[in-house]
C-alpha cells in the first residue's frame, strides 16, 4: 500500500539523518529514501516495543561497512590463534583466545555474560580523545587496542559471540536516544527464544529489552540487514506533585 512505503521511507530518512554524533556514520537523506523501497515495516512489536523498518542494503551505513571490511581482512589470524595459541603473537590475539576459551564450554546465556563481562573491563574513551574525530566505528583489534566508546564495546561483543556459534540473524548492533542521560548509545541485543537481551557497556547485568523503558531505539544492523526504529515503550506517566491543596 502506498501509506507502507511512505512510512518507510520517512522512518529511514528520520532515523539515519535527524540524529546527532552518534548518526554521523550515515550518508544523504536521498541514499535512505532510496533504500527504503526495499524495506518491510513491522507492527510494532520490535525491539524495544519499536515498529520496525527492515533494508537488506548496507549503503547508509559507512562505517559499519569498513568495520565489516577490516574484519574480513582480520579473521585469518584470529581464526588461527584460535586454533593454536602459540600463533597469537600479540596482545590483541592473545586476549581474543582469552575471551573465546572462556567462554567456549558455557551454555549460551552464561557465554553471553563471559563476553560481556570481559570487554565491559575495558575504560570508556571517546573518539575525540583516540581518533581526533566525532564518531569512529572501531573494529574489535581497534577495541582491544585503544578501547572505545559504546558502539565499539556493541561490536566486539557482536563479532566474539559470531566465533562461539552465536548467528549473525539472532543479533544486532543498535544505535539508541538514552532518555535519563538524553544522550546517544550503543548497545548489543541477543534474541534468546521470546526475549531479546541487552548487552549493555554501562552494566554486567544482561536484561530483557523490555526493562529498559527510557532506551528508544534509531536504527540498528548486522552483517546483511540494517532497521529503522520507530516510537519505543512508552514512559510511565507521572503526576506532578501538588502539594496539600491536593487533598482538597
Amino acid at each position: 500500500m502506498a501509506w507502507r512505503g511512505f512510512l518507510a521511507a520517512t522512518a529511514v530518512a528520520l532515523a539515519f539523518t535527524t540524529a546527532g554524533p552518534p548518526f554521523a556514520g550515515a550518508q544523504t537523506l536521498a541514499d535512505a529514501v532510496r533504500a527504503s523501497q526495499q524495506a518491510e515495516l513491522t507492527d510494532g512489536t520490535g525491539l524495544f516495543g519499536s515498529a520496525e523498518v527492515q533494508s537488506h542494503s548496507l549503503q547508509a551505513l559507512p562505517q559499519w561497512n569498513r568495520v565489516l571490511a577490516a574484519m574480513q581482512a582480520d579473521e585469518p589470524a584470529f581464526s588461527r590463534c584460535l586454533d593454536n595459541a602459540d600463533d597469537c603473537a600479540t596482545p590483541v590475539l592473545k586476549n581474543w583466545r582469552k575471551v573465546h576459551d572462556a567462554a567456549k564450554g558455557l551454555g549460551r546465556r552464561d557465554k553471553l555474560k563471559a563476553v560481556n563481562d570481559f570487554f565491559n573491563r575495558w575504560p570508556y574513551k571517546l573518539d575525540s580523545e583516540i581518533y581526533g574525530l566525532s564518531e569512529y566505528w572501531a573494529t574489535p583489534r581497534e577495541f582491544m587496542t585503544r578501547s572505545g566508546d559504546c558502539e565499539d564495546y556493541s561490536i566486539a561483543k557482536y563479532f566474539a559471540l559470531r566465533e562461539l556459534g552465536f548467528n549473525k540473524d539472532d543479533m544486532r548492533i543498535v544505535i539508541l536516544m538514552d532518555a535519563i542521560r538524553g544522550i546517544g548509545h550503543a548497545v548489543l541485543a541477543v534474541y534468546e527464544g521470546n526475549d531479546i537481551l541487552i548487552l549493555d557497556s554501562l552494566s554486567n547485568l544482561i536484561l530483557s529489552h523490555s526493562m529498559y523503558k527510557h532506551y528508544a531505539p534509531q536504527y540498528s544492523m548486522n552483517e546483511t540487514t540494517r532497521w529503522a526504529h520507530i516510537g519505543g515503550f512508552k514512559q510511565p506517566s507521572t503526576q506532578p506533585y501538588q502539594g496539600l491543596a491536593a487533598r482538597n
